[in-house]
């Protein structure tokens, strides 16, 4: 199983959470003044970021309340359900308010992990999806962080100490699965393979497109 799941992973290609690609290198341009403070790129693409995530892992927290095979990967599946449906809320409010577009469809690659835990059974999907899904929010921990750190936009900021308490609740419980292998997190977290920008970007929404919701 081991030996499975690490090329699938590598196959996969993580940081898949962060399922946004940058549309500038120039993350602390200012790109709009707004009442809550400057919006600099950097904040932009975090919102992008967070919708992104919870449009591939709420459908996965579904996932493991129907295939779960043990009360601790059902439990991590209500997490990911619940801590996604209310950062998603906030998403879209904050959005709104600042005049951000938000995709209603995740990344390719992130399409790919829902394929991939869709087409999983028994203990393989149990396992798969705690390796992945504490691979992924290990690696947003950081991003998290900085944008906290230095973002001057208090909307932003509020969505940032949201998003903190979710990652971090969800890696926990992903933990109490006893699933993770976690010198393959560590490997997958410190050497993600590089992806070509098309497969990291949201699609945007259509002209008219509905905005899709999270709901609890």
């Amino acid at each position: 199983m081991g030996g499975a799941l690490s090329l699938t992973l590598a196959a996969l290609a993580y940081p898949s959470m962060l399922g946004f690609s940058t549309v500038s290198s120039s993350q602390t341009r200012v790109i709009a003044q707004t009442p809550t403070g400057p919006l600099t790129e950097a904040d932009r693409d975090f919102v992008v970021k967070v919708r992104a995530a919870g449009l591939w892992e709420y459908p996965v927290g579904r996932m493991a309340l129907q295939k779960g095979t043990s009360a601790a990967v059902r439990t991590a599946g209500r997490h990911l359900v619940a801590g996604h449906a209310a950062l998603d809320a906030t998403c879209r409010r904050i959005a709104a308010r600042l005049n951000i577009t938000l995709p209603n469809r995740p990344s390719p690659q992130q399409q790919g992990f829902v394929a991939t835990l869709n087409s999983d059974a028994g203990r393989q999907f149990d396992s798969d999806m705690a390796n992945i899904l504490r691979t992924t929010h290990g690696q947003i921990f950081s991003t998290v962080a900085k944008i906290r750190a230095t973002t001057e936009n208090s909307l932003v900021r509020q969505l940032a100490d949201q998003a903190n308490d979710t990652v971090l609740d969800h890696i926990t419980v992903m933990e109490k699965t006893g699933l993770v292998d976690f010198d393959q997190v560590l490997f997958q977290e410190t050497t993600p393979p590089k992806l070509p920008s098309q497969d990291l970007t949201p699609p945007p929404p259509s002209a008219g497109e509905p905005q899709v919701t999270l709901k609890p």
